[in-house]
């Protein structure tokens, strides 16, 4: 039976079912349960029985055998002209002033936010998505509504390897391919699959994504910083390792920006043969690519030696939170069974809409719109900064939705952050993506996807005044 629904007051839900449990039952538990967990506090007066039995659809007795049970627990009070009030109990009092701190600590709002990661969540092609998911509903077969095989759709997985191979220059196909919720999730697994096989120490680009050494020590690799340069990652301080894996962003470095170079990536491919080894590829920006074609995947020059790690979340959305990893062969077994073993995957349904997204064209098609408000963004960015700071300032915009500004040699990198924050400005340092503390020129690190070209233009100003100010 449908259940019935009151909110007299605030925060508070009643539900009720019309089942075998009897109706003051289910009013008293309710109440008991919101007065514990501090959704009624104490002193908080109570519906009249007549009015809260009117909304809830139930006699006034009811609610007045409730009132009455309550009271003699000793949840609530009742007094003449008073009404019926929350009691206060000590040990819930003090849990709910315990609790007023969480609300303060909520992450702080800022005007201007630099965040790195989140693309332009106002060009997200929502129409499209719904479109796609409702094909999805009307298309999918109903067998395919229970759980997924084992590595995801088969559907999805034919698409998104059609996709690397005709966007990305890759080579995988849909054996290659395990769905996965995201890339982190298929970072975890991909790193406890090699776990498993032998390898135990990852090396890492250094500065780099932030917490990636922190997923591979939980899944029980050693990490070893390897430094990068203009060229990328350096090949020769990795071979001075003792790491039979590496994670790299190759296409557009993050934090730096640069591209690994030719004669980088033909080294990095060799350094993988001589010590047995395999590379991650985090596939997470290429397609923003401004000044030619987006370099293609390292996936597609040694498929049995590379990791290719791909997600909607910086071409539509987070939230959609479908990822893929394109494995060598011999170790897909491995990666489903650690999927297996810990989740059932992204949702099926969502999956499909995926596909039909690619399939259709609605997903290139949003690319290249964004593709140019991204540029357009970009160039604004470039301009102001080259207006308040000079020529040569920014590094990295040949491709992504970052860049990276090189502060005066003499400014406080972390002083720079501190005084843009009292600004209502988010921006953090270079310092925060690094693994070690090996002295580097202060530098900010400026992600332009979710920003307004006129926020751009206020922001680099703030930062100015914020390295006056240091």
């Amino acid at each position: 039976m449908p259940a019935d629904w009151s909110r007299d007051a605030p925060d508070l839900m009643i539900a009720l079912e019309r089942s075998g449990v009897p109706l003051a039952l289910q009013i008293q538990e309710q109440l008991r349960i919101a007065i514990r967990e501090g959704r009624l506090l104490g002193g908080e007066r109570l519906p009249s029985t007549r009015r809260l039995a009117d909304h809830l659809g139930v006699s006034r007795g009811t609610v007045v055998e409730v009132y009455e049970q309550l009271v003699a627990e000793g949840y609530v009070d009742s007094a003449v002209g008073s009404g019926t009030r929350v009691a206060r109990i000590p040990g819930l009092e003090r849990r709910d002033r315990g609790a007023a701190p969480l609300a303060a600590a909520a992450r702080p709002a800022f005007e201007i936010d630099f965040e790195y990661g989140i693309p332009d969540l106002g060009s997200v092609p929502l129409r499209d998505w719904v479109w796609a998911v409702g094909e999805a509903t009307r298309t999918l077969p109903t067998a395919e509504l229970g759980d997924e095989a084992p590595a995801g759709s088969p559907h999805l997985r034919e698409v998104v390897t059609a996709y690397h191979r005709r966007v990305r220059a890759g080579c995988a196909t849909a054996d290659h391919a395990v769905v996965v919720g995201g890339f982190r999730q298929g970072l975890a697994f991909t790193l406890a699959a090699l776990a498993r096989s032998g390898i135990d120490t990852l090396a890492l680009e250094d500065p780099g994504p932030r917490e990636h050494d922190v997923i591979a020590e939980r899944a029980g690799l050693s990490v070893v910083p390897v430094p990068v340069d203009h060229e990328g990652l350096d090949t020769s301080a990795l071979r001075a390792t003792r790491a039979r894996a590496v994670l790299v962003t190759p296409a557009h470095q993050c934090p730096t920006g640069v591209a690994l170079s030719p004669a980088r990536r033909r080294e990095l491919l060799a350094w993988a043969h001589e010590v047995d080894g395999v590379i991650i590829e985090d596939d997470y920006d290429a397609e923003f690519r401004y000044d030619r074609q987006a370099v293609g995947s390292l996936q597609g020059l040694d498929p049995e030696r590379v990791f290719a790690l791909g997600s909607v979340s910086k071409t539509i959305a987070p939230a959609i939170r479908i990822g893929w990893v394109f494995a060598p062969l011999r170790f897909v077994g491995l990666l489903t069974e650690e999927k297996q073993l810990s989740t059932r995957g992204a949702p099926g349904l969502d999956q499909e809409a995926l596909a039909l997204l690619v399939e259709s064209g609605r997903f290139d098609r949003h690319l290249r719109r964004v593709r140019e408000v991204y540029r357009s963004r970009r160039d604004a960015l470039a301009q102001e900064v080259a207006t308040v700071f000079g020529p040569d300032r920014l590094q990295g915009l040949a491709a992504g939705c970052h860049s990276v500004l090189l502060l005066p040699l003499d400014v406080d990198e972390d002083a720079v952050v501190e005084s843009a924050r009292s600004l209502g400005v988010r921006v953090a340092g270079l310092r925060h993506y690094r693994l070690t503390d090996t002295p580097a020129p202060p530098a900010l690190l400026l992600s332009f996807g979710n920003l307004t070209e006129h926020q751009l233009v206020r922001g680099v100003r703030a930062i100015a005044e914020a390295v006056r100010i240091s």
